[in-house]
């Protein structure tokens, strides 16, 4: 077998990281995501793309945040790890992949060809997701009325309520989190990660009960890639009592009443309530995402 070239591209060589099959869909899955020239890598045999890898960040970011594209040729998995080893970045990867994948053949061992060269590199796997996309003919959710939703301006606030939802979460990134560095480590990620996302954090919002208790967060955001359902979450002392629904059917109804054309969100597979509320509030599964992390050292 020939030598390997592995090398990044520039904007006059954009058009070869297309070379390459696109048997799981990830060109129509990033259609609305704007990637970096030379934030793209690809692995060359006698001239042939066999592995390529896009890094993705936001426009002000200076460094990667991701892999979010990631693809190898039949028979060619230990091209694409070391397409990922030898890259500058070591961050997240991110696989997306049509939902149902695991019924067809052919998806299935597409997908299996990257979770090997993915493996190989020295990632593991963090946690499986859902991917979801509201648009109006899936009717807007009806509000269920129970809550009352005001502004916070204090980021200290959120960051008390955020402490007391991860206390108790399902969340695969928020665990991670705690176990490196605890409950404050956990917090702060979300807040770093709203004020991240370029829309106003005048939207950022607090639930109450009627008789005044605090019942959970909403976050209604923009990403750049659209608007999005940043953050839904219920204090421990509230839940049982169906709040997130009320807080997702609330962050819905509050960016199409600024414009929204649809709304994307994402929970963990394992998550299996907010999955649920999901599903009732007329969210469909159009993609599945498996986040890998790093964990070689070298």
């Amino acid at each position: 077998m020939t030598d390997l070239v592995i090398r990044a591209l520039d904007e006059r060589e954009a058009p070869l990281f297309d070379a390459l099959p696109d048997p799981l869909g990830a060109r129509e899955s990033h259609r609305l995501t704007r990637h970096r020239p030379d934030w793209k890598r690809v692995a060359l045999r006698d001239g042939k793309v066999v592995a390529r890898g896009a890094w993705w960040g936001g426009p002000d970011d200076t460094a990667p945040v991701n892999v979010n594209w990631f693809d190898v040729a039949e028979g060619e998995e230990e091209a694409g790890a070391e397409l990922l080893r030898t890259a500058a970045w070591q961050v997240e990867l991110e696989m997306n992949l049509p939902a149902g994948w695991r019924e067809d053949p052919e998806l299935r061992a597409a997908a299996k060809a990257r979770f090997t060269a993915v493996q190989k590199a020295g990632y593991e796997l963090l946690v499986e997701r859902f991917l979801y996309r509201w648009t109006p003919e899936h009717g807007l959710p009806e509000r269920p009325g129970r809550l009352e939703f005001r502004p916070e301006p204090d980021d200290a606030v959120f960051f008390d309520l955020l402490r007391r939802i991860h206390s108790a979460t399902l969340d695969a990134h928020a665990l991670k989190a705690i176990d490196e560095d605890g409950l404050d480590r956990a917090a702060q990620e979300e807040l770093d990660f709203f004020h991240w996302c370029p829309s106003p954090r005048e939207w950022w919002q607090i639930a109450h009960t009627p008789q005044g208790d605090v019942a959970g967060i909403h976050i209604p955001a923009h990403n750049p890639s659209g608007p999005c359902i940043a953050f839904i979450g219920v204090v421990p002392e509230q839940r049982g009592q169906g709040y997130a629904y009320d807080l997702l059917a609330e962050c819905t109804h509050y960016l199409v009443e600024r414009g929204a054309e649809f709304v994307s969100a994402a929970t963990d597979r394992g998550n299996f309530p907010m999955a649920a509320n999901f599903a009732k509030a007329g969210y469909p599964v159009v993609r599945e995402r498996l986040n890998y992390r790093p964990v070689h050292t070298g």
